[in-house]
């Protein structure tokens, strides 16, 4: 089949009427291209429903149109549009008519338009339900905030759009052998004998070469359709891994004698894998261990909008920081991201859903999921299949029904399922323990009660279970009756998925020598202690921390904070982000994301990172997310007068760690878990740390407090295609970041359009779409969709200082 892009075009408006008695275009629609997300538009409210949940925005009903022209000859051949994703119970209409729908605002679904078509002007009409609230634990955006494609099949005999499944039945450095399965449609009336033609091409950058192909015939009669499997025998493979994201595609030519009737391109890998708990996880027959991120869909100041350009940065930058692995969390990935994953070599594991048949909100999933499981399963392994970033699929995360009988019985048939789909993969579970275990609370909070008074540590019961999760979590995961519901939850995974349970990892390797374990959801402070478990037990094959980028929604969980609403689980309006993620917002590297590349034993220079002087001896508020309010700064310009003191982090791999002032030893502090930490008076000059490891010092890192002068920078951060990504910051003149002078700053953009401009602060002040920000640690970012002509950005901050970027395109 034909297939394009079907972006442009659109008029969009709000509904606020569901009682649709007027079928008609209102004055007030307005032009759009895709992706949108209509919740990203409003500025966020401390009156919205949702809360912090989808960081205080609003989500509502909204119409998409466009129009279809159909010639005369093209009647009554097959034609499908791919919506890759539509938040929430989207309804297609053609003409007036209702041609399909999808209630999971995260699947990539198909809807044949053919029926309902005639030649001439057609009218598609996208109907989007999102304004029952609350339905989502994280910003879920609105609307079609993903691509959407036209596909067209040439005449009444044609391959199945999408239906080309590629898998490595074996491969090593000297052969490899593929199956290839293709469904051919006979629409007509009429018995066909036709040829299907496969050619394996490998792809090496811009050039091809041949690799293989295979030739079958086929016998239709009319009104049939048949899948056909091929075998094609590819000498020499390039095998696709983390290091070697080398790629192959597959061209398929449907033939009635020299005739082509129809064609379809497929781009796939050609890798193994293979799993135990004697060996871990290997890809290509070598072990592997997942450094692995979790990642929530929006696209920071975009939104929800999900653009090839934005996934490709973010895959980018996550690698280059030390992941080799992206959960998606808690919902299907994107195709584009998919995409990116397989030609930057980062490890997938993809998730189908946050809850089956319990609410975790008043209007989620769970309402659609008993009609809609299976749909969207199949959806999602369609969509998956022939990526093969794609190592595992989980099947649902933090569900509280897992452990229980029923709960059990339906986490093996959606396993099932999946295997019955695509039997190459394996299937695991973001399972937390406490959440599994919800109703034996009481047990658990007895027994822990009598071991902590037997222990002399506490007098009488533990009443407050809050009181105890931190410092007791490793001794609650670990009781009995997490235990007996593991083990029915886990009888049909390949692989246990344990969110924040840790400290099972060695019992659990004892008492369940066959069970493969992966820290699917992990404190990032913790990284140090889970790493080197990874490490150490062979049947634990990695660890994904929460989160890789931050993220809009579940505001405030990462915040530090010194009084209560500031941060964390109790923040309130204006935060509007988790800012729990390695990278902010706006893809800028925060301390901890230094920390974990050292710790995975990636970076031998030390990092610098300070604790707000601000705030030195006050007690700091933290969740289990929280390691510090450490940044990568010393221009505290106040405090340096005054001479006050600062906690200065210091990470590195070695026995202990020196820090110098302007050259002058501070002394040496052993590192613990990559660890150091130094009191020091603030002052002006030049941080330098230098660790030692067996007596040899390392490279030295530096952080400068900046001098006088001031200046703004406007620079390219990323230009893809489509988008093109601006950093302003606020320097001294030689070119040290300032992070001491925020104030408002304003954008204005020609040749070009500006889609959102903000920064990483947890708590803006002004929405992404306004053209103005207050920076934030002296940064900001632009984001702009290119239209091919010259294009000129200017940066002007509320001290007179002024930025431009110029970009002079053909």
């Amino acid at each position: 089949m034909n297939c394009v892009k079907w972006n442009e075009g659109w008029k969009f408006w709000s509904d606020k009427d569901a009682f649709s008695l007027v079928w008609n275009v209102p004055e007030n629609a307005r032009d759009v291209t895709l992706p949108h997300d209509a919740m990203i538009e409003a500025p966020a409210s401390a009156q919205s429903p949702n809360q912090g949940n989808t960081g205080y925005r609003d989500g509502g009903n909204y119409t998409y149109v466009k129009t279809l022209q159909l010639a005369p000859e093209d009647a009554g051949k097959k034609i499908i549009l791919r919506f890759d994703g539509v938040y929430c119970h989207a309804q297609v209409y053609v003409n007036e008519q209702l041609a399909g729908s999808e209630a999971n605002g995260y699947s990539t679904f198909y809807v044949d338009l053919t029926p309902w078509l005639r030649p001439g002007d057609n009218e598609v009409r996208v109907l989007v339900r999102n304004s029952a609230m609350t339905n989502s634990r994280w910003y879920s955006g609105s609307g079609i905030y993903r691509d959407v494609w036209l596909l067209r099949a040439p005449g009444d005999v044609y391959l199945e759009p999408d239906s080309v499944y590629v898998s490595t039945e074996q491969a090593d450095p000297a052969l490899a052998v593929l199956s290839v399965r293709t469904t051919v449609v006979n629409a007509s009336s009429a018995p066909r004998t036709l040829f299907l033609q496969t050619a394996v091409h490998a792809l090496r950058g811009a050039t091809e070469a041949p690799a293989g192909c295979e030739r079958s015939r086929v016998f239709l009669a009319g009104g049939e359709t048949r899948t056909l499997t091929q075998r094609i025998a590819v000498p020499s493979p390039a095998l696709w891994s983390e290091d070697t994201p080398e790629l192959y595609r597959a061209e398929s030519r449907l033939r009635d004698g020299e005739d082509v009737l129809d064609r379809a391109e497929t781009r796939f890998g050609i890798r193994t894998l293979s799993l135990d708990a004697v060996r871990g996880l290997r890809v290509n027959g070598k072990a592997v261990k997942l450094r692995g991120a979790c990642i929530h869909h929006d696209s920071g100041l975009l939104g929800a909008a999900t653009y090839e350009d934005a996934q490709t940065r973010q895959i980018a930058l996550l690698k280059a920081a030390g992941f080799n692995a992206v959960r998606i969390s808690h919902h299907p990935a994107a195709p584009a991201l998919l995409r990116a994953c397989d030609v930057l070599g980062m490890y997938v594991m993809d998730e189908f859903s946050d809850m089956w048949s319990r609410p975790k909100n008043d209007f989620d999933y769970a309402l659609d999921f008993p009609a809609w499981w299976e749909t969207d399963v199949a959806l999602m392994v369609k969509k998956d299949f022939n990526h093969p970033c794609v190592l595992l699929y989980s099947v649902g995360n933090e569900i509280p029904e897992i452990g229980t009988d029923a709960g059990s019985t339906l986490c093996a048939r959606i396993s099932g399922r999946i295997r019955a789909l695509d039997p190459t993969r394996y299937t695991t579970a973001g399972i937390n323990g406490v959440f599994a275990a919800g109703d034996q609370i009481g047990r658990i909070l007895a027994d822990l009660s009598r071991d902590m008074r037997d222990a002399g540590e506490i007098e009488g019961n533990v009443n407050d279970f809050m009181t105890v999760m931190d410092t007791k979590m490793d001794q609650i995961v670990v009781h009995d009756a997490i235990s007996e519901r593991l083990e029915a939850a886990c009888a049909s995974l390949d692989v246990a998925g344990y969110n924040y349970m840790a400290a099972r990892y060695e019992p659990d390797s004892r008492n369940y020598p066959n069970r493969v374990m992966v820290g699917s959801e992990t404190y990032p402070p913790d990284i140090a202690r889970n790493w080197a478990l990874v490490e150490k037990l062979p049947a634990v094959i990695g660890d994904f921390t929460w989160t890789g980028w931050d993220y809009i929604g579940e505001a405030g969980v990462g915040i530090p904070a010194y009084a209560f609403g500031e941060g964390g689980f109790g923040a309130s309006f204006p935060c509007q982000l988790a800012y729990c993620g390695d990278f902010d917002l706006t893809g800028f590297r925060r301390p901890l994301s230094y920390y974990r590349e050292i710790v995975f034993g990636l970076r031998d220079t030390p990092y610098i990172a300070v604790q707000d002087p601000r705030h030195y001896g006050q007690n700091l508020i933290k969740t289990p997310w929280v390691m510090s309010d450490a940044v990568a700064s010393w221009d505290w310009p106040e405090e340096a007068g005054a001479g006050k003191p600062a906690v200065v982090e210091v990470y590195a791999r070695g026995e202990e760690a020196e820090l110098f002032l302007d050259g002058v030893s501070l002394g040496k502090k052993p590192l613990e878990q990559c660890r150091a930490l130094f009191e020091v008076s603030c002052a002006p000059g030049t941080l330098r740390a230098v660790a030692y490891r067996n007596g040899a010092a390392s490279k030295p890192f530096e952080l400068s407090a900046p001098a006088a002068g001031r200046k703004l920078l406007l620079a390219a951060d990323y230009a893809g295609s489509e988008l093109l990504y601006l950093r302003a910051a606020l320097t001294d003149a030689a070119g040290v970041p300032v992070t001491s002078a925020d104030g408002l700053w304003t954008a204005s953009v020609s040749g070009g359009t500006l889609l959102g401009f903000g920064s990483g602060d947890p708590k803006p002040a002004h929405n992404y779409n306004e053209g103005k920000t207050r920076s934030f640690l002296g940064q900001a970012q632009l984001i702009l969709r290119r239209t091919g002509g010259p294009l000129r950005v200017t940066v002007e901050t509320d001290s007179g200082l002024t930025a431009q970027y110029v970009l002079e395109e053909p």
